[in-house]
């Protein structure tokens, strides 16, 4: 009587990793250890040098991604990040850029890890593997229609980051899937797939490589253009920058005398007169207004200082962008 063989650990989860572009074995670079140092930075560089060209091959679906974002956001919808290991450490990353970068509240962009926080660090074991736990961590935030959920993940099969997606579409949210490999489950769960699909590691399998640099670098445009759709920025100036520290305190007095060409005087006239606040200082200066005024400029405008300028200024004195240096 012939028996039947076991079957593999973990038989399909292999199988469905073999599939995976990420995961490819590259024969080529099978004896990498055996190469001198500098042979192997310039391995590695090469690699890196092919992500901005698959991220470029995105650019539509992160375009219109980032406009849905940006709409929702506009009505005071959060923009929320769900991932592990990796893809939820870049978010939680970019997420935590906002508050100085933008002066966006901290629960305006919000980073979700499996595992919670302290997976920041320490890998919390099975908690990638849950559904259940991305629902509620998301029901914890009491998550609705106009708050925009992007689950991150490079294989685009992680059940955290594709449970985020679903539980979030089942509440109405906007659901975007950003992931590494083609048809990929995870972007279609959402509503806007991205798949940067940017081939197999230098190390089999070690997606905060190549797959890493094509988040992070996709997740900077998710933020940084819906901050700038939201008025955040004038030009390419941040003019909502918060001066926490010495260097952002001189950053924000550039960021005043390169939007307005005025005298140091001027600005600091202007900063002491908005209690600090880089775009209130900017319309004092340009828009020929006292401080309180500024604020209530800036908040019929909803923040957006262009259209502030608009309403303070005379038709033939409009300032029309940054003063040129």
């Amino acid at each position: 009587m012939t028996s039947t063989p076991a079957p593999a650990p973990y038989g399909d989860l292999r199988a469905q990793l073999e599939t995976l572009t990420t995961e490819a074995f590259r024969t080529d670079l099978a004896e990498i250890d055996r190469l001198p140092t500098a042979e192997i930075a310039r391995l590695m560089n090469g690699e890196d040098d092919t992500v901005p060209a698959a991220v470029a091959r995105q650019l539509p679906e992160i375009s219109a991604a980032i406009d849905a974002i940006a709409e929702r956001a506009a009505r005071g919808g959060r923009l929320v990040y769900a991932g592990a290991g990796t893809a939820g450490r870049l978010g939680v990353l970019d997420a935590s850029e906002c508050p100085p970068t933008f002066n966006t509240d901290p629960g305006e962009v919000v980073g979700l890890i499996a595992g919670g926080p302290g997976a920041m660090v320490t890998s919390v074991e099975g908690a990638e593997d849950s559904k259940e736990l991305a629902a509620a961590d998301l029901d914890a935030l009491a998550l609705g229609p106009d708050d925009a959920v992007v689950g991150v993940s490079a294989s685009g099969r992680t059940p955290y980051a594709i449970g985020a997606v679903e539980h979030a579409r089942a509440l109405g949210a906007l659901t975007v899937g950003l992931s590494c490999n083609a048809d990929s489950a995870l972007a279609a769960a959402a509503e806007h797939g991205i798949e940067v699909v940017v081939g197999p590691e230098l190390i089999t399998g070690s997606t905060r490589l190549k797959a890493g640099t094509a988040q992070k670098l996709v997740l900077n445009m998710v933020s940084t253009i819906t901050m700038i759709r939201l008025g955040k920025t004038y030009g390419n100036l941040m003019v909502d920058v918060r001066a926490s520290n010495e260097k952002l305190r001189a950053r924000s007095r550039r960021i005043v005398s390169l939007a307005t060409g005025a005298s140091d005087d001027e600005i600091e006239a202007a900063l002491a007169a908005t209690d600090g606040e880089v775009k209130n200082a900017i319309l004092v200066i340009l828009g020929g207004v006292d401080g309180p005024t500024a604020a209530s400029l800036l908040a019929r405008a909803r923040g957006h200082l262009r259209a502030a300028l608009e309403a303070s200024a005379p038709t033939a004195a409009r300032p029309t962008g940054p003063a040129p240096r």
